[in-house]
C-alpha cells in the first residue's frame, strides 16, 4: 500500500499526471527481490514476493527507482511500519484467542468488504477490545452482524460501522439473564433489563440498588429462618439467582411487610430438603421465594412435578416456555430500576423493543 502510494504521488507530480511505461515484469521482479534483500526483514520479503500481486509491485519499485526515488530510504520505512503492524496483529492475535473472541475478526471479514480500513481495524491495539464489546452484545441479544451489514448499505466506512456497533453497546437493550428471569421467583418483580447475574454482587449492588447492609440483613434473616441448616442457607446466598430473592425481600420491606413471619414458613415445609445435594442452594431460593409470595403461615406446599421417564426419552430435548413465561410475557423492566425504587408492575411500564 505504501509503495503504491509513492507511485501515485510521484505520478501526480508528473507533467499532466502521464503515467510512465513500466519495465518488463520478469526482470523487475529480479531486480525488485534483489533489492529488498537487506532492506527489509526477512518475512516481510517473503510475503511481499509470494502475493499474488508482486509482479505489479516489482515494476512500481523499478519505477520508482528509475524515477529516482531513493529506495534505500524509502524500504526501510515501509518496513519499519510492516513489523510494527506484524507484531500488533500478532498480539491481537494473542489476546484475541485468550478472550475467545476470534470470531468477531471472521464475522466483519465475511459481512464487510476488504480495504486499508478494515484491515487497519483488525491491526489496531483497539481491536480486541471492539471484538470484546461485540461478543458482549452479542450475548444481550444484539444482531452485531446486521448492524454493520447495515452500516455498510448505508454506505458508512467500516470505522463508522464499528463506531455504530459501539453506540449500540450505550442503548438499553435485554440481557440474556433478564430474558431467562420471567417466572415464579421474579412474579411482580421489576428487574433491570440489563440484569447481569454473571457478577450478583455487582446485580444486588447496582443494579438493584440494594445496598451491602440491606443485602447482609436479609441473608440474616434467611439464615435465621433455617437455624441448624447455616450449610443449606450459604448455598442459597452464593447462587447465581440469590439476587432475586435479595429483590423480593427489598421490595417487602419497602411496603412494611414482616420478612421474618414469612421465611418461617420454610421450617414448616422442608420439601426443599429432598434432591440433590448440587441443587439444595436453588431448592431453598425457590422455597423462599415461594414463601414471601404468600401471607405468614398460608403458603401452600410447593408442587413436585412427577416426571414420566418413558415420555422424557420420546420427546425431543428442545421446551418451549412454560405457561407463567408465557403469561409474563417478554416486556422487561426499565433498565437499572429496583423493585422498592418504583411501583407496578413489569405489565404497567411498557412494551420495549
Amino acid at each position: 500500500m505504501a509503495i503504491a502510494d509513492a507511485v501515485r504521488r510521484h505520478q501526480q507530480r508528473q507533467k499532466k499526471g502521464a503515467e510512465e511505461e513500466l519495465p518488463p515484469a520478469e526482470q523487475a521482479k529480479e531486480d525488485a527481490k534483489a533489492e529488498l534483500k537487506d532492506l527489509l526483514p526477512a518475512d516481510i520479503s517473503m510475503a511481499l514476493t509470494a502475493g499474488a500481486d508482486w509482479p505489479q509491485l516489482a515494476q512500481q519499485l523499478m519505477a520508482l527507482k528509475k524515477a529516482g526515488v531513493d529506495l534505500e530510504q524509502l524500504l526501510p520505512r515501509v518496513g519499519e511500519i510492516a513489523v510494527t503492524v506484524r507484531d500488533q496483529v500478532a498480539a491481537n492475535e494473542e489476546r484475541v484467542a485468550k478472550e475467545g473472541t476470534g470470531e468477531w475478526e471472521r464475522m466483519l471479514r465475511e459481512t464487510l468488504p476488504a480495504g486499508p480500513v478494515r484491515e487497519a481495524i483488525l491491526s489496531s491495539p483497539t481491536w480486541p477490545d471492539i471484538a470484546a464489546t461485540m461478543a458482549k452484545l452479542d450475548e444481550r441479544g444484539v444482531d452485531v452482524r446486521q448492524i454493520l451489514a447495515s452500516a455498510h448499505d448505508e454506505g458508512l466506512g467500516v470505522d463508522q460501522a464499528v463506531a455504530k456497533v459501539l453506540a449500540a453497546g450505550e442503548a438499553p437493550t435485554t440481557s440474556r439473564d433478564a430474558l431467562l428471569s420471567y417466572g415464579p421467583m421474579t412474579e411482580d418483580l421489576d428487574l433491570p433489563r440489563n440484569l447481569n447475574l454473571d457478577d450478583p454482587g455487582y446485580a444486588i449492588h447496582k443494579q438493584l440498588s440494594i445496598s451491602p447492609q440491606e443485602n447482609a440483613k436479609y441473608v440474616r434473616l434467611l439464615k435465621e429462618a433455617l437455624p441448624g441448616h447455616e450449610r443449606e442457607a450459604d448455598l442459597a446466598v452464593a447462587s447465581r439467582k440469590w439476587p432475586y430473592v435479595a429483590a423480593r425481600m427489598a421490595s417487602m420491606e419497602g411496603e412494611g411487610k414482616p420478612l421474618a413471619g414469612h421465611l418461617a414458613g420454610l421450617m414448616k415445609d422442608t420439601a426443599w430438603q429432598q434432591g440433590p445435594p448440587s441443587q439444595t442452594g436453588s431448592r431453598v431460593l425457590q422455597a423462599a421465594s415461594h414463601v414471601l409470595s404468600h401471607a405468614p403461615g398460608e403458603a401452600p406446599p410447593i408442587a413436585r412435578p412427577k416426571v414420566s421417564t418413558a415420555a422424557a426419552r420420546s420427546q425431543s430435548s428442545t421446551v418451549g416456555p412454560t405457561k407463567a413465561q408465557a403469561a409474563k410475557g417478554s416486556a422487561p423492566a426499565e433498565a437499572g430500576v429496583a423493585a422498592h425504587r418504583q411501583t407496578g408492575s413489569v405489565a404497567k411500564q411498557g412494551k420495549t423493543k
